[in-house]
């Protein structure tokens, strides 16, 4: 009996197909068909029914795939351990990223610089919002994530500044606004406000803000991407909501106006479970990260 025939048959158990199961492997089917024939023969029995379209397990293969499934599981185990020891780094880590991050972090940069260092590793990314993000890292279903702060630390997480800069509204050049330098909050209740969509931690900031100064904002257009939101107030579409440094990068499109009361600010963090990662290869992206990426005023 080989590891390869029980990795064979639990793929094609899981995934019920051959099919699928040579795709997941990158193995021609034939050979994934011939190992699992090759394992039965020598066990005496069948394990799967390939009488329907689909691949079902038969009684001894259901008796069979968790022993089979916890071999496996104590190879891997084993050979983690081995690479612990031997100061490698295998396996896969997922980092989560808000959409509207823009060029705040260069996080491709950062990814780069990891994988030149644990070449091992298979790195996954993905976008969300800051909301969605912090779900999937409480699952377990990311490792680390760059995410907007929302103002309250949520249970399990642990937050590390990397980005704090205070919030502005951006207007167009024509706008009532634009000859001002600063801004009371409370000036804006009538106005037509820009802002990122629900679940980020921008937007998040600026209703707590509204709040506290005794107003619910009218929020006329949302967007993803912060950019888009300050075209828009450069068409005359409104108060964009935005940090300092987006509205100097647009500063051909929009006028800076500084909100003097409250000061707001925008937080992105880097954000991980706080009784750690899952894997050695989890750890790893977390401390790269923090070496990396310095930490917030």
């Amino acid at each position: 009996m080989e590891l390869r025939q029980l990795e064979y048959f639990v793929t094609v158990a899981e995934l019920a197909s051959f099919t699928k199961a040579a795709e997941a492997l990158h193995v021609a089917q034939p050979g994934v068909s011939a190992q699992v024939r090759k394992l039965e023969r020598e066990l005496g029995h069948d394990l799967l029914d390939r009488s329907s379209r689909t691949v079902r397990l038969t009684p001894v293969g259901a008796s069979v795939l968790p022993q089979a499934q916890a071999a496996l599981a104590a190879v891997a185990a084993v050979r983690q351990t081995v690479d612990e020891l031997s100061g490698l780094v295998r396996g896969r880590v997922t980092i989560g990223t808000v959409i509207s991050m823009g060029k705040t972090i260069d996080l491709p940069g950062l990814l780069a610089s990891f994988h030149e260092a644990h070449s091992g590793v298979e790195i996954g990314l993905t976008e969300d919002s800051s909301e969605h993000l912090l779900e999937a890292l409480h699952a377990g279903r990311i490792d680390l994530a760059v995410t907007g702060r929302t103002g309250t630390r949520p249970p399990g997480i642990t937050l590390y500044d990397i980005v704090n800069e205070p919030l502005v509204a951006a207007v167009g050049h024509q706008d009532p606004l634009a000859g001002r330098e600063c801004v009371d909050l409370a000036e804006l209740a009538d106005r037509a406000l820009i802002c990122l969509t629900q679940g980020t931690g921008l937007r998040s900031v600026v209703e707590a803000a509204c709040a506290g100064a005794g107003f619910r904002p009218h929020i006329a257009f949302e967007a993803a991407d912060p950019h888009v939101l300050a075209q828009l107030a450069g068409r005359g579409l409104g108060v964009a909501l935005i940090p300092a440094s987006l509205a100097r990068a647009n500063e051909a499109e929009v006028r800076l106006v500084e909100i003097d009361r409250p000061r707001i600010h925008g937080s992105l963090a880097l954000a991980w479970r706080t009784d750690g990662p899952t894997s050695p290869a989890g750890a790893a992206l977390i401390a790269h990260a923090r070496a990396r990426l310095p930490r917030a005023d």
